[in-house]
């Protein structure tokens, strides 16, 4: 319920189906009676049951989870007039539960699972994902088919549901790029439904009516109109049998369902519309109507969007971005069941040429004929496209998950059909698509203009997805891996630890992944406290930069030789270190390593490239200025800030941090890299598809031997008490209002108390559904979208720093906050005066060893598992003693806890918002209020 598309070529496509093979076969799986085999694709199998269900099965040994996503084809598209925001409004009291499963939220929090829904124009999915075992799976599966029908809607639930949902609304309010998306969309929609928001008009969602309601869920979840993807550590014959036990008892109703759609009729002439918000960012949003998913144009339009919009070859980063018009630019194409948009934005700072960056943006948008799209520019685009695809397609929740959109739009197998129409595509149909899209007569930015020839873009109809796919075959599936069972001991067997030269220290744990995949996680560190003083801001910058330029390569050149290397490359450097964060295949992960070392080492802080990094980073500060949750969490770093002006981790205003910006050159950065910079100590973990023998050699060769000038020695962090205060924050026009609430707290990671207070805290504020805070503040009074809390210990190699927190965050509309609070310091009080009950501690450990576990089947996890493990001198054997811990906790430990650690009056409250405009946050606030 948190807040969440690709593609065919032209005539090739055509020819395609013309000459099309017999359709694919589906798996030989063993079927239940009832249930129909359909096509498989690429390791992705169809079936159907009797009463019209789709099931999509995706096995994969390689990871002990399995994720189950249910898509019903509904969404804000299928609303009736006047009754905008109702499916996404069903989404929400579908977890209010059913007679026989009154508490879907924490049963599914007791056991483990990870889950979430998401409401689109065309579809509303429901998905969970945990370790996998046959009793959950049941029990999930069980769950979904019962909620199919018996969903309890009911008046109550409603009421106590809207505010939640008003909530949700107003946050999107408070973020002026989305008012600005919703804007255009209402403005270049005149009749279909598109042009609706998701969550919907505030005054339809404040209008709605149960009995309404009700019927919508009569009409739309049903099991002919629902697909459920499994997908994971399966075997599809036993999870077909679970289907049909489950999902099969359900029966379809006898009216059919009614899909009437709105044709917009051809645009007849530009468009504008002009969003006045408070703020600090000046956009701007170009939209051009294009055809539906399944028509040919589509792949076209997807290509050039990528040839205009990536950052940093693309053509808006050069014409707007290298220039310094903007700081930012873009561009985008839908592909939807129905006919969607094009879109490019920019973003300045306020004080920036509106109309250059304006008339620069539309040029490069409606006049590429004069320079037009070259077919190097062309394979470059699909060769980023599809090493998307690949990369997707070796993460098998994600394929479960993004066949969300698939289904959407019409079939799954348009997610392979579309990834060959892309590679179809040429530069030929690439600029035909400019040229018949991206016209003043076909755009969005607002205006209104008489002529005295009008001029008509008609949009295509496409063909069904049923003609697009009809014979498709695909290719080869993946090479699904090995199956590795993530118990610590098997990690830590597995894993090959050693340290070269004076204090690099590497874990390997090599294991065949799907496709080949190798995941490294990296920490390279240097300096101290009295070396970096007045060369914090240098450091930040200097970190962002090395991938900005190096030896030999510009940005444009780092980024298409990622892409050459089916890369995913993060290299961000802060106040003592560099991080390095990189997703690769077996066959390229040498080059891979040796491109890495010459970004860390041989960086050339190109002066343009630091130029527009200053001004995105000076942009950025600017619009938070008056952003609620960067107020709060700005004001709460200030107060509890211990350190010293001078010191390099004291907490500085915003305006100090501006002038800090400004007044950097390029000169200190690259005196930084040159002052602090070295690969000979930090830690590399890498887990994957790799020769361990031959990566042992080259991570010597490449990093052992860069010492730092400045070796690196850790900040000591001491615990301190600071004064509770209460302070109200004013953001003038943000609807949404933020509460962040925190106590210092001596903590450390290693302290015996820690396990406890972990779990005490996923009592209390680990879960905005399913917590004390969730179920008081969001579940029962309706008061917040979003509301959580956590704990932070202190985790030092030498395990004497101690300077932990416990904090609570929550939003709300401003003149709901008081409220709020008041719910939040009744809880915490409640808490610390009557404890935990033992059952919350069963189902608190029980979900929480069911996560770590899973965690432990993510090969990113793991990396950076043992990334931390090297720098702690630990290994999975404090893992097993952690989960040992937690099992072994008892009601009278975790209540000790919370009574030794945590006070109601240390808390220190901090609320920002439109407090005018809500009428006021109650002005009877606490007497340790300071605004």
């Amino acid at each position: 319920m948190i807040p969440g598309r690709r593609i065919p070529p032209l005539a090739a496509l055509l020819l395609a189906l013309l000459l099309s093979p017999p359709p694919a076969q589906a798996s030989t799986t063993a079927l239940p009676k009832g249930v129909q085999a359909g096509p498989s694709i690429e390791g992705i199998s169809e079936y159907t049951l009797a009463n019209g269900l789709r099931v999509l099965l995706f096995p994969d040994s390689t990871r002990p989870t399995v994720t189950v996503n249910v898509v019903y084809r509904v969404g804000s598209v299928h609303e009736p007039h006047g009754q905008s925001g109702m499916a996404h409004l069903l989404e929400h009291l579908l977890y209010k539960g059913t007679p026989d499963h009154p508490d879907i939220a924490g049963e599914m929090k007791r056991r483990g699972i990870s889950y979430n829904a998401t409401t689109g124009l065309e579809r509303t999915h429901y998905y969970a994902t945990f370790p996998a075992d046959g009793g959950t799976l049941d029990w999930v599966l069980r769950m979904e088919a019962d909620r199919m029908f018996n969903a309890r809607l009911d008046r109550t639930d409603l009421d106590s549901e809207m505010t939640v949902v008003r909530n949700e609304l107003e946050s999107g309010e408070s973020n002026a790029g989305s008012v600005l998306v919703r804007h255009v969309r209402r403005t270049a929609y005149r009749w279909h439904r598109y042009g609706q928001p998701t969550i919907g008009a505030r005054t339809d969602v404040e209008a709605a009516d149960i009995e309404n309601l009700q019927a919508f869920y009569r009409t739309w979840y049903r099991p002919d109109n629902a697909t459920v993807v499994v997908a994971g550590q399966i075997e599809p014959a036993d999870v077909l049998r679970r289907i049909q036990a489950t999902f099969g008892r359900l029966r379809a109703p006898a009216t059919p369902l009614q899909r009437s759609r709105t044709i917009e009729p051809a645009q007849q002439g530009e468009r504008e519309v002009t969003v006045r918000r408070a703020g600090d960012l000046r956009m701007a949003l170009v939209s051009y109507h294009i055809p539906a998913r399944t028509h040919p144009d589509n792949a076209a339009l997807q290509v050039l969007a990528d040839v205009l919009g990536h950052s940093p070859g693309g053509r808006l980063h050069k014409a707007l971005v290298e220039t310094r018009i903007a700081a930012v630019a873009g561009a985008g194409a839908e592909d939807e069941a129905e006919p969607g948009l094009f879109s490019a934005l920019m973003a300045q700072s306020r004080d920036g040429d509106a109309a250059r960056a304006e008339a620069v943006l539309l040029a490069q948008l409606e006049e590429l004929a004069r320079e037009p799209v070259t077919a190097e520019e062309v394979e470059q685009a699909k060769q980023r496209l599809a090493n998307a695809h690949d990369l997707h397609f070796t993460d098998v929740e994600a394929v479960a998950l993004g066949l969300t959109e698939h289904i959407a739009a019409g079939d799954w197998r348009l997610l392979f059909t579309s990834r060959d129409a892309i590679a179809a595509v040429s530069a030929d149909d690439v600029n035909r698509v400019a040229a018949t899209y991206l016209r003043r007569e076909n755009r969005t930015l607002g205006r209104f203009v008489p002529t005295d020839e009008p001029q008509r873009v008609e949009v295509p109809a496409a063909p069904p997805a049923t003609a697009v796919v009809a014979g498709y075959s695909g290719r080869p599936a993946l090479d699904a891996g090995e199956h590795l069972e993530p118990t610590p001991g098997n990690l830590e067997a597995r894993t090959q630890r050693f340290t070269l030269g004076d204090g690099l220290k590497v874990a390997l744990l090599p294991k065949r992944t799907r496709g080949g995949v190798v995941v490294v996680d990296a920490y390279f560190r240097f300096g101290d406290a009295e070396s970096l003083a007045g060369r914090q801001d240098a450091a930040g910058m200097a970190g962002a930069m090395l991938m900005r330029g190096a030896r030999g390569l510009d940005r444009r050149a780092i980024d298409l030789r990622l892409e050459e290397l089916q890369a995913r490359v993060d290299i961000s450097g802060g106040l003592q270190g560099v991080g390095l964060a990189l997703v690769g295949r077996r066959g390229k992960l040498e080059e891979t390593l040796d491109l890495v070392a010459v970004l860390l080492r041989e960086p050339t802080f190109p002066e343009e490239e630091f130029e527009q990094l200053r001004l995105l980073t000076i942009t950025g500060l600017e619009a938070s200025r008056i952003d609620p949750d960067a107020v709060v969490y700005r004001t709460t770093a200030l107060h509890f800030d211990p350190w010293p002006e001078g010191h390099p981790l004291h907490v500085r205003t915003l305006d100090e941090s501006l002038a800090a910006v400004r007044a950097l050159r390029r000169d200190d950065v690259v005196a930084f890299h040159r002052d602090f910079y070295g690969t000979a100590q930090g830690e590399i973990a890498i887990v994957g598809d790799f020769d361990p023998d031959a990566v042992r050699a080259q991570l010597e060769r490449l990093f052992a031997g860069w010492r730092s000038p400045r070796p690196y020695r850790p900040i000591a962090k001491r615990h301190t008490d600071v004064a509770p205060v209460r302070q109200r924050l004013s953001t003038p026009d943000k609807p949404n209002g933020v509460l962040l609430a925190r106590q210092n707290v001596a903590l450390r990671v290693t302290d015996p108390d820690y396990p406890a207070l972990v779990v005490a805290n996923r009592i209390f504020g680990d879960g905005p559904l399913k917590s004390r805070l969730g179920d008081r503040i969001r579940q029962k009074e309706g008061l917040s979208y979003g509301v959580k809390s956590w704990v932070d210990a202190d985790d030092s190699i030498d395990g004497t720093d101690d300077a932990g927190n416990m904090a609570i965050w929550a939003m709300a509309e401003p003149g709901n906050m008081e409220q709020v609070e008041a719910a939040l310091r009744e809880e915490l009080q409640r808490l610390v005066s009557g404890g935990i009950t033992e059952a919350e501690l069963r189902d608190a450990v029980s979900g929480l060893l069911a996560e770590r576990e899973q965690a432990r089947a993510d090969d990113h996890s793991v990396a950076g598992i043992l990334q931390d493990q090297l720098y702690h001198g630990r290994t999975m054997a404090f893992i097993e003693a952690r989960d040992a811990a937690y099992r072994a906790l008892t009601v009278d430990q975790v209540n000790a806890a919370i009574a030794r650690h945590l006070a109601p009056d240390r808390l220190s409250v901090f609320v920002a918002g439109d407090f005018d405009a809500a009428g006021g946050d109650a002005a009877r606030a606490a007497p340790a209020r300071a605004d």
